[in-house]
């Protein structure tokens, strides 16, 4: 059975003891918690995914493989032709692909992520089978990639890419065994 906690009552300016906002806390009061937004969409209808458990394995790779206190996120599972409007509009290519990253971050900081991932599952699924895994697995990898990309990492160049691959890579097999990460589709078949 799950319990939930009480939620604490909101302080009020006037009650003994309290403080406004903007008056610094007393010593030995804890510091806010930081923020952990994941918002997971789900704009495409030809795939069934559950997105709680989705939200599971990425908010483990981000707090646990990648170091990262606080993100405000937004991942949008499209379809192809969503995602060739987004990859035409905003970097001018044509066509589709598997993830475009969006930075919303004003200035970088170690630990905290503010972005917008557009992930395809269209992609996701014609892709699977050239590197022999199961689309989810695909769409999970078309994730780890774009947070390894506001985290920094680049693919232009040949090395960067290697280094990016080996740390996506490195996640992809320890989120594996750790989650049956083929269990984030509710139904393996495309819905008709």
């Amino acid at each position: 059975m799950n319990a939930r906690r009480p939620r604490p009552r909101k302080s009020s300016a006037t009650e003994p003891g309290r403080r406004s906002k903007g008056v610094p806390s007393s010593p030995g009061r804890t510091p806010p918690r930081p923020t952990r937004v994941l918002e997971i969409s789900g704009r495409q209808r030809r795939f069934s995914i559950d997105r709680r458990a989705l939200r599971e394995i990425l908010v483990a790779a981000l707090l646990e493989e990648m170091d990262v206190v606080e993100f405000e996120l937004g991942v949008h599972l499209v379809g192809a032709e969503e995602m060739t409007a987004v990859n035409e509009t905003f970097l001018q290519h044509e066509g589709s692909t598997d993830v475009i990253t969006f930075n919303h971050a004003e200035q970088p900081a170690r630990g905290v992520l503010h972005g917008e991932l557009f992930v395809c599952v269209d992609e996701a699924q014609a892709l699977a089978p050239r590197f022999k895994t199961t689309w989810p697995d695909e769409v999970l990898r078309y994730c780890v990639h774009g947070f390894l990309h506001l985290l920094g990492h680049d693919d232009l160049e040949p090395s960067l890419r290697r280094r990016m691959k080996r740390e996506e890579n490195r996640i992809m097999r320890t989120l594996r065994k750790r989650f049956a990460v083929t269990e984030i589709a509710r139904n393996i078949r495309a819905a008709t």
